[in-house]
Formats: structure tokens, C-alpha cells, sequence
């Protein structure tokens, strides 16, 4: 390769890039798919006579994937991580898990190789924090959607991480054992550790050094330098170069000045990672994509559908409404540059066939179009699927949220931190010893089922079911603890709202909330168990016997809302005297009145209110804030459960249920907005 030879390679890469960059601003498209288009114009595939050498512009994306991951990487500080993690967290890893389950499935039914599979499957779990960014900076999308989606981001990121290093593990060329497995996560493990600890011994304080010099260029220069060096590290100790950028991103934001180092290389970044996918675009062949046109469609089907349920479901698990759950839902269902550098990975490694990264190309190109019109769409979305919830449950929905933040709130307690990390611990070794009893049947079930044919003179098929059977009865047990852990979860966090004091003891609460808490831990825990043991199991064995533990656990939770909504009714006139008394002693609006758990805020009609003289379903709060009017009672003391239908008086008190945000958005409503404004 001469100089001359770069240049044009180099010039053709970048002003195409930038032609296809002005268009596609121009049509308010991600600029990451005028990048991919640039890529399928100065490719091989195409018969347009503008072909770039692909070794070129190859070595020069490598350059791109390692600042892109450094740039990641600025944005996890560890204080940072330990506030998502817990909300961010668990729902990231119940969408990864539920995506990895569905891509593998979706592979082995078009009957691809379990490695494939395995790539497929990571390949659809991770979002594109590129096309999501962007598309909220052009929406002006803010508040607590915004805050739910970026803390799910960044989890995300890092687990990609981890399920890179992974899969190199698993694409090694031969089936892996305990002792490959167990090894490979030795070797892993004291190579992260030693980087990090040496990392932070001296990182921090180093650029804390440079920074004070006042000198930005002196800066950009440090950390680009570091940034390559610790990516070369990590090449020479047999991880991805992605990894080493990663962790060099993390180190040099543990000094406090990640963000003003971001901006300072952002321009660096944007170059070369507009390299990057244009070499993922010349990569693209139509005719490949063509072949596989029902794999595009079936994986597009699984992003676009599998994400929003995932996420909106986990979301709500932690504490979310129903409203904010949907819309962060909606905001996450694509795939982007991480899918690429997982496909790459599996190419590169020899463990997919050529036909896997135009594939995974062209569903990241479908979802990345379709992300704004589902972010758009996400408000009207959440409030249909508000609308449609049976009575039972969009009651559930609102006073699950209050619950969490009653308890969020509560007095902080050694002893109840205690339990919470006990219960944790036996959930997480509970989750260990399912994954070891699932590869050793596996790894070990053939040969034992031969000894056991030999020893009790059976033949070959019931020696094999003697095994399984022998299998299932040891994994039982370690499934009950496992959901028992998560009843004792629930338990635990049901005393820290009693214990507060404000919450009314009815019979139903206590068991209703145990039992989400349990669906949530055997969610959060169980799932990537599910996803782990995959390569090991029978086809849609594991999914299968997860599911139907799944629907045993929301019976119960569908059971207990019933009965919460039946004792709303029954009990209604008990809520209604202490709802008067806060209404007559406090003040007009409060998210944690002495009303009960049931009902975090109490809102009375004043004479000048805009509510005065419209009916409920002329509001739509419920709808518009994500509160629900559980009660209305007048100044005559005359009690009554809303139909929608009532018209709101001067002196009416309403006992709303939900979150905080949403009892002050909904009294906000009731006061001052104006007809048809939010």
C-alpha cells in the first residue's frame, strides 16, 4: 500500500460519507445509516465505479470501533454504574436475556449452527445508544422516559461487553468443557483486575496531572495515546481490542474530567467511527440479504416486538407507571453499533457464516427507521395499552409504583439491608448451581447414561430419561429456593412500608406485592440462567419450563389484584373517612398523605379549578400523568368509586394513586390546565 493509495481510498471514504450524511440529515434519518449507504456505494457489491480497497478502509475502521468503545467507556463512572444498577440494571438484564433467548430460538428454527445461534442472540439484545441519542436530541425527549432509557444504556453497553469476551470464549474452534470455561474465566477475570487496579491506581491521578496543565490538546493527545495503548494490552492478553478501548474510557473517567475529555475527542471519534460503518457497509451484499430475506424479517419482528415487551415489562418491575414503562419500551427497540462489532467479532473468529453480518446489518438498518416514528408514537401507545389493561391491573399498575416509592423512601435499616443482600446472595447462587447443573448434563449426560445402561441394564433411550430425570430432581429443589428467595424479597420490602407508617394494612397488599417481587427476582435472576444454559438444552426446552413458571407466578399476581380491587370496593368508605380528614387537615396536595397505601395523594376541587365542571374521562388523567382516581367523595361527605362519567364540584376530594410525579402532574391538571393541554 502506497501513500497515494491511502489518500484515495481515504478522500472517496470520507466525501461519500459526507454526501450521504447531508442527505440524510436533510430527511431527519440516524446519520449512522447514511454511513452504512456510503459504505454499500464504495463497495464490491454494487455496480456503481467508485470501489474503495477494502483492507484500507478496514484498518482504518479498526481505529473507529476502538475510539467508539473508548467514548463509551468515558460515560461509566462506577458511582454512575451504582446508580443505575440498581433500576437500569435489572432491566437491562431481563431484555438481554429475553433477546438472547429469542434470538437463539429464532436461529436454531432456521436451522443455523448453536455458535450462530449464540452470536444471533447477542447480536439482537443490545441497543444503539447512537440512533437513540440522536433521535431524542431531535425530539426533545426529557424527563423520566430519558432518565429510564439512558440508565438501561449503559448497563446494556457493559454487558456487551461481557458477552464479547464470552463469546470468544465459546467460537474457540472445539466444544468447551468446565475446565475451558472455568480457565477462560479465571484468565478473564485476573486480567480485568489487573488492569483496573493498576488502572485506577494511576489513571485518575495522571490526567487529573494533565488536565490542571490547561493545555487541551495536550489532553486529546493523553487520552487517544492511552486509549490505543491499553486496546493493544488487551490484544496482546488474547481479548478483543474493543474491550481494551473500554476500559481505558472507564479508567480516565474515574478522574472526574471524562466528560470535558469526551468533548475534546469527540471530533477524533466522529471521523473514524464514520469509517467504521462505512466498512460495515461495504460489507453489506444485496444479494445475500435477498436470500435471506425471511431471517431479516423474522429478526426485525424480534427486535421491534421482543425489546418493547421486554423492557416495558421490566421497567414496570422496578418501579416504573405504566406510562413511562411503554414509552421506554418503545424508545429501545433497535439494534446498532454493538451489533455490528458483535457480527464482526463472529466473522472475524471463523464462528459465523458470511451470511449472518449482512443479515444483522440490514435489521439494525430496518429498526434504526423505524426508531423515531416509535418514539413518537410512544405516548399514544402507552395510553392504549393503559386503556385496555382490565380494571384489576391498571388499578395494580398505579399502586405498585406508590408501593415501591413508599419503600424507596422508608427509613434506612441495617437489618433490612441485611436481609436484602442474604436473599440476594442465596437468589444468585441459586441461579450458579441451575447454570452447573444444566452444563454438566450436558457435557457429562451421554457418558453417564451409558454407565447407567451398563450398571442397571436398561437400554440406550431409558438410560437417557433415568439421567434427565435424575437431573430434573436435583434442579427442583434449587427452583423452589430459588422462588422463595423471591417471596422473602417480598416480604422483606412489604415491612419497610408497614414500618413507615402510612400505609394502610389491608390483606391483600402485603401478599400482592410479594408476589410481583417474586416474578420480578425469578425474572431478573432466572432469565439469564435461561439464556446461559441455552447451548446445553434441548431446543425450547429451557424456554419452555421457564414460561410455565412464568404463568404460574402471574396467576398469582393476577390474583392478587383482583382481590385488590375487590378490597378497594368493599373497603371504600374507610378510605373515603381518612381521605376527608386529610383533605379537611392538610393541604391540597400531597404525595404521602397518612391515606393509606393506596393512595399517595389527595387532590380537592377548589372553586377556580379548571376541573370544576368536567367529568373524568374529559381529563383523561390517567392517560395524560399515569395517576389513577381511585375515589371521589363531595362536601355533602357523599362517597362514590368513579366511573368517569361524574362531573368534578368545587369541595370534591379525589384519592389519587401513583408515583409522586404523577399525583402532582394529575393535580396540575385538576387546577390549572387549560381544555385539551397536558
Amino acid at each position: 500500500m502506497t501513500a497515494h493509495d491511502f489518500l484515495v481510498n481515504l478522500s472517496l471514504v470520507l466525501c461519500v460519507a459526507a454526501l450521504a450524511t447531508v442527505v440524510f440529515q436533510r430527511i431527519r434519518q440516524p446519520v449512522v445509516l447514511g454511513y452504512i449507504l456510503a459504505g454499500l456505494i464504495v463497495g464490491p457489491h454494487v455496480p456503481i465505479p467508485l470501489i474503495a480497497d477494502h483492507a484500507i478502509v478496514e484498518a482504518l475502521a479498526e481505529l473507529g470501533v476502538i475510539l467508539l468503545m473508548f467514548s463509551i467507556g468515558l460515560e461509566f463512572r462506577m458511582s454512575k454504574l451504582a446508580e443505575v444498577a440498581p433500576t437500569g440494571g435489572v432491566i437491562a438484564v431481563i431484555e438481554v436475556s429475553v433477546m438472547a433467548c429469542l434470538g437463539y430460538l429464532v436461529g436454531r428454527a432456521f436451522g443455523w449452527t448453536p455458535l450462530e445461534c449464540l452470536f444471533t442472540g447477542a447480536i439482537v439484545s443490545i441497543s444503539s445508544t447512537s440512533i437513540i441519542a440522536k433521535a431524542f436530541e431531535e425530539q426533545r425527549v426529557q424527563g423520566r422516559r430519558r432518565d429510564v432509557v439512558l440508565g438501561v444504556l449503559i448497563v446494556e453497553d457493559l454487558l456487551a461487553i461481557l458477552m464479547m469476551a464470552g463469546l470468544t470464549i465459546f467460537a474457540s474452534g472445539r466444544e468447551p468443557t468446565f475446565a475451558d470455561l472455568g480457565t477462560a474465566g479465571l484468565r478473564l477475570g485476573a486480567a480485568l483486575t489487573g488492569l483496573l487496579v493498576v488502572g485506577l491506581l494511576v489513571v485518575p491521578r495522571l490526567f487529573r496531572a494533565i488536565v490542571a496543565l490547561g493545555r487541551p490538546e495536550t489532553t486529546t493527545v493523553a487520552a487517544v495515546g492511552l486509549c490505543f495503548a491499553v486496546a493493544h494490552a488487551s490484544q496482546v492478553l488474547g481479548y478483543s481490542v474493543a474491550l481494551g478501548a473500554f476500559l481505558a474510557g472507564m479508567l480516565v473517567a474515574e478522574s472526574g474530567h471524562g466528560h470535558d475529555i469526551e468533548q475534546q475527542v469527540r471530533p477524533v471519534r466522529d471521523v473514524f467511527a464514520a469509517i467504521f460503518f462505512v466498512a460495515v457497509g461495504m460489507l453489506i451484499d444485496p444479494a445475500l440479504i435477498a436470500e435471506n430475506w425471511v431471517s431479516v424479517l423474522a429478526l426485525t419482528a424480534v427486535v421491534l416486538v421482543g425489546k418493547v415487551i421486554a423492557v416495558s415489562s421490566g421497567a414496570f418491575l422496578v418501579g416504573n407507571g405504566t406510562r413511562s414503562s411503554v414509552a421506554a419500551g418503545m424508545s429501545l427497540a433497535q439494534i446498532g453499533e454493538f451489533s455490528f462489532i458483535l457480527a464482526g467479532l463472529g466473522l472475524t473468529l471463523g464462528a459465523v457464516r458470511p451470511f449472518l453480518y449482512p443479515v444483522a446489518i440490514a435489521v439494525s438498518a430496518i429498526t434504526a427507521f423505524t426508531t423515531p416514528a416509535f418514539i413518537r408514537a410512544a405516548d399514544r401507545v402507552a395510553d392504549r395499552v393503559d386503556r385496555t389493561l382490565p380494571a384489576p391491573l391498571q388499578t395494580l399498575t398505579a399502586l405498585y409504583a406508590s408501593w415501591l416509592e413508599e419503600i424507596r423512601s422508608a427509613p434506612p435499616s441495617d437489618g433490612r439491608k441485611a436481609r436484602i443482600r442474604a436473599t440476594l446472595r442465596i437468589a444468585c447462587i441459586d441461579a450458579i448451581v441451575l447454570v452447573m447443573i444444566s452444563v454438566s448434563h450436558s457435557l457429562f449426560g451421554p457418558a453417564a447414561a451409558s454407565k447407567t445402561a451398563d450398571l442397571l441394564g436398561l437400554g440406550g433411550e431409558a438410560a437417557r430419561w433415568t439421567v434427565t430425570a435424575l437431573a430434573v430432581s436435583v434442579a427442583a429443589p434449587v427452583c423452589v429456593s430459588l422462588v422463595r428467595a423471591g417471596g422473602r424479597l417480598g416480604d422483606v420490602l412489604a415491612e419497610a412500608v408497614d414500618e413507615d407508617g402510612t400505609s394502610t394494612r389491608t390483606p391483600a397488599r402485603r401478599p400482592t406485592l410479594v408476589a410481583i417481587i417474586r416474578m420480578a427476582v425469578v425474572l431478573a435472576v432466572g432469565l439469564p440462567v435461561v439464556a446461559a444454559t441455552q447451548p446445553f438444552l434441548p431446543p425450547f426446552g429451557g424456554a419452555l419450563v421457564f414460561s410455565l413458571l412464568l404463568l404460574a407466578l402471574a396467576a398469582q399476581v393476577w390474583r392478587g389484584a383482583s382481590d385488590l380491587q375487590g378490597e378497594l370496593r368493599s373497603g371504600a368508605e374507610i378510605l373515603f373517612d381518612s381521605l376527608r380528614r386529610h383533605a379537611a387537615a392538610g393541604p391540597r396536595v400531597d404525595a404521602r398523605p397518612a391515606t393509606g397505601a393506596h393512595v399517595p395523594g389527595g387532590v380537592r376541587i377548589a372553586p377556580g379549578d379548571a376541573a370544576v365542571g368536567r367529568t373524568l374521562i374529559d381529563l383523561n388523567l390517567r392517560s395524560r400523568t399515569g395517576a389513577t382516581v381511585l375515589a371521589i367523595t363531595g362536601p355533602d361527605g357523599h362517597a362514590q368509586l368513579p366511573n368517569g362519567r361524574e362531573v368534578l364540584r368545587p369541595g370534591d376530594v379525589l384519592a389519587l394513586a401513583g408515583t409522586r410525579e404523577a399525583v402532582e402532574a394529575a393535580a396540575g391538571v385538576l387546577r390549572e390546565a387549560p381544555d385539551g393541554a397536558a
